[in-house]
């Protein structure tokens, strides 16, 4: 039996976005992560994403690290010696990141996808590049499924229905989770073929979706009232320059496609409890014998959210990436990642503590290295939605 989080415990909930080769980052966040020896309640991943959710869901805490570890090393291409490397780290050091992403594309990645062969192609092409069965034996290598499903941790993955378009999350609250649910979750076309789970095909989820923040955050029962606390792992920056280039102008677009608008889901989680405030507050005016009937207590039911605070850990776009930065598997980038992504958390985590607690419906947002101020036009927009005094107001941090 799986075991219940206990009551009087505030909830921490694990969001993974997804992103390919820079999912390392995750590993090395979720390593800083469990330094202090907390735990967590619920996992939620997409793409590479619910690969690391079901690494970390799918082991007992002291060998989580050590599988993350395992996997991103075997999936990561050393053909270099890292020492022989140093003189890449100036200018070269695209060139070697896009080499390394075209080596991969021909070649494949060990234990994660492989080339199809020639006689894949005749008569008929095939619907994908690629093979994943690798990453099927990754999977079942790395990941205790019966601890994954049985244990106290809430799993959840990502994916689209091929047939009807259809976003849907597999959930080991609701159903047995097996290598299929998650190799879905990560089957991005035309690269990756569409798996089957259930009598149904799927695929990445984020060609819908690529943050799970949405799917978490409205999941939360508003009956629960122990505060929750979001760690929003993301891998791509919704916010950057403007591009020069042609190759700048590709890798801002997958930028800005894959973030998928985390902050206008925070932004909608703030407005939800402030209208509930208000709904609460309009409430306390009515006589008591209205505020007491059937009718009122349905109307209210609801609108007591719990303290939320939601905390954004952000990959930033190192100087050397391109637009290939999530395809490159290159064992330097993947070191460098896992030290960012730890590096990313314990200041997060720092910033957390610094933290005054929240009442009850409050909402806050941190990050630790937050982004450029917003445009005049957008802040003067947002501003004028809520003044403060109201009641109920919600507070962001940043």
């Amino acid at each position: 039996m799986r075991s219940e989080s206990k009551h009087d415990e505030p909830r921490k909930v694990l969001v993974l976005q997804g992103g390919g080769a820079l999912g390392a980052y995750q590993a090395g966040a979720y390593e800083a992560l469990a330094q202090p020896g907390g735990t967590l309640d619920w996992i939620a991943g997409i793409s590479i994403g619910a690969i690391n959710a079901a690494l970390i869901a799918g082991n007992p805490p002291q060998r989580r690290v050590e599988r993350l570890r395992a996997f991103w090393e075997q999936v990561s291409v050393a053909l270099l010696p890292a020492a022989a490397l140093g003189g890449l780290l100036g200018p070269m050091r695209p060139w070697w990141e896009d080499a390394v992403a075209s080596f991969g594309a021909w070649q494949g990645i060990p234990g994660f996808f492989r080339p199809r062969g020639p006689t894949a192609w005749w008569p008929q092409p095939p619907a994908s590049l690629y093979d994943t069965e690798p990453l099927r034996r990754t999977l079942e290598e790395l990941v205790d499924f019966e601890l994954l499903n049985d244990g106290p941790v809430r799993l959840s993955v990502g994916a689209v229905d091929v047939e009807s378009g259809n976003f849907t999350y597999f959930d080991n609250r609701a159903e047995r989770i097996g290598p299929e649910h998650v190799m879905a979750s990560g089957a991005l076309p035309p690269g990756f073929p569409a798996v089957e789970v259930d009598g149904r095909w799927y695929w990445d989820g984020g060609i819908v979706s690529n943050t799970p923040l949405a799917h978490v955050l409205s999941s939360t029962a508003p009956a629960d009232a122990r505060p929750l606390t979001v760690f929003q792992v993301d891998l791509f920056a919704a916010r950057g320059k403007r591009p020069a280039t042609l190759a700048e102008a590709a890798e801002r677009q997958k930028d800005i496609q894959y973030s998928s608008r985390t902050r206008a889901v925070s932004d909608r989680v703030r407005e939800r409890h402030q209208l509930h405030a208000r709904l609460r507050a309009l409430g306390a005016l009515l006589p008591p014998e209205v505020r007491a009937s059937a009718e009122a207590r349905r109307l209210l039911a609801g609108t007591e959210d719990p303290p939320i605070t939601l905390i954004h850990v952000i990959h930033r776009r190192r100087p050397y990436e391109t637009q290939s930065k999530d395809c490159a598997f290159s064992r330097i980038s993947m070191t460098e990642h896992w030290e960012a992504g730890a590096a990313d958390m314990s200041a997060s985590l720092a910033l957390l503590q610094r933290q005054p607690p929240l009442a009850a419906g409050e909402f806050r947002v941190l990050d630790c290295r937050p982004d450029a101020p917003q445009a005049p036009r957008l802040r003067r927009a947002r501003s004028g939605a809520h003044q403060p005094g109201n009641p109920g107001q919600t507070k962001e941090t940043t």
